[in-house]
């Protein structure tokens, strides 16, 4: 009976250093399996495309404001497009034209996020939701939000709203009505401008504390104020990204259009069923992704736009195109006549490249450069033109004539 016993505690012994050793073995494998584990967002960055990433800011369980971030790491370069949720669109899951965000579910956000990638053309990477009382949170862990308010606000019969003009530290009680109140002389266009730059100076303050954000204990604060789908690590990985972003040369954009009341209902339908704003996207992501040594990527162009023909209000139809676009429209006027056959640009920029592209906008070939007898230019033209007003002259980058020839999107002859 002895003998028996001692036996059998041998045998349990054996089995448990051999479950012991599998242990170990099994843990080593999964150790050097995480830790040579590549990072998917180290990966995702090093791609070397442009990424998209989506922002909603929710009041009530509706869209207040909707942001997609577009952001080129090698360049540090940033563009900002601004997605009214008036906006009128056929809305495919539903069949029938209706508001943008009335397809916005707070619990999933995936089909307002598809009907935004159908609008702009372009792939959204992540996206986040934050309430406008998570937001009030987070400008307080940041210490305040720094804006410029050209006018003081003063209005006590909407819940005493008061701002002062210039420089101003906003808390997140202070945040938090800045971007929601509207007062009743104040225009949809303005109200999204001023949302547009508040929006601006929560990315920029998030970039200048993402130390701060790192810590661990602060992370878990900041990350509790966000609605996502990526994970923890993933979450602090973009942050720190984003934290690159060179803020002094971000671009904003505002997806606009033509007011009509549908259903009794206001909506902006995009210019050119949508084709405008995806093309602007797409040229914003192409000068995003643009590696230069010298300003000529960051200078803004501006341009003189003047009426040569009988439409009216067409130069300043024209000028809306090409402020989408990023250029800086500073004049718009009537030509010297209104029977201009053929629509011209007055190319001083001193970059034929950048000419061409300004030209492919609107598919306008007829240039004339640096001067009416600059070499390239078309002897052909109208001896009206090649003589035109030299007081045009060094105004502006471009100078576009427009002519029976446009349609008002594009040179058609």
């Amino acid at each position: 009976m002895i003998k028996i016993k001692l036996k059998k505690i041998k045998f349990d012994t054996s089995i448990l250093l051999l479950t012991f050793i599998l242990v170990l073995l099994l843990g080593g494998i999964l150790f050097a399996v995480f830790s040579f584990r590549p990072d998917p967002m180290r990966e995702f960055f090093a791609d070397g495309n442009v990424f998209n990433t989506l922002f909603v800011i929710e009041n009530n369980d509706n869209p207040l404001s909707t942001y997609v971030l577009m952001y080129y790491p090698p360049t540090r370069r940033a563009a900002l497009v601004d997605v009214p949720g008036s906006l009128g669109l056929i809305i495919q899951r539903i069949n029938r034209v209706d508001r943008i965000d009335s397809v916005y579910d707070p619990r999933r956000i995936a089909n307002y996020t598809a009907e935004i990638e159908r609008l702009l053309g372009i792939d959204i990477s992540f996206s986040f939701v934050i309430t406008l009382e998570n937001l009030g949170r987070i400008v307080d862990l940041l210490e305040g939000v720094e804006v410029f308010i050209p006018a003081a606000v003063n209005d006590y019969q909407n819940g005493f709203i008061l701002f002062p003009s210039g420089i101003t530290i906003l808390d997140g009680d202070k945040a938090k009505i800045y971007i929601s109140y509207e007062l009743p002389d104040e225009n949809m266009e303005l109200i999204n401008f001023r949302r547009q730059r508040f929006f601006m100076g929560v990315l920029r303050r998030l970039g200048e504390q993402n130390a701060f954000l790192q810590n661990p204990q602060v992370s878990r604060v900041f990350r509790s104020q966000l609605r996502t789908g990526i994970n923890q690590r993933s979450q602090m990985r973009l942050f720190n990204e984003l934290a690159n972003i060179d803020f002094d040369r971000v671009s904003v954009q505002s997806v606009g259009g033509n007011a009509r009341e549908v259903s009794g209902q206001p909506l902006i339908f995009p210019h050119w069923d949508g084709n405008l704003i995806r093309e602007i996207v797409r040229q914003t992501a192409a000068s995003l992704s643009l590696l230069t040594e010298n300003m000529i990527a960051d200078r803004v162009f501006t341009v003189e736009i003047l009426n040569g023909t009988t439409v009216a209000g067409l130069a300043n139809r024209t000028a809306e195109l090409f402020r989408g676009f990023g250029y800086n429209v500073v004049s718009v006027g009537n030509a010297d006549r209104n029977n201009h056959d053929r629509t011209l640009i007055f190319d001083r920029s001193g970059y034929e490249h950048l000419g061409k592209a300004f030209g492919d906008i609107i598919r306008c070939n007829n240039f004339i450069f640096d001067s009416p007898f600059h070499e390239n230019m078309d002897m052909d033209m109208d001896f009206e033109v090649q003589n035109f007003e030299q007081s045009f002259l060094n105004r502006s980058d471009f100078t576009l004539i427009l002519g029976r020839d446009f349609n008002g999107r594009f040179v058609t002859e």
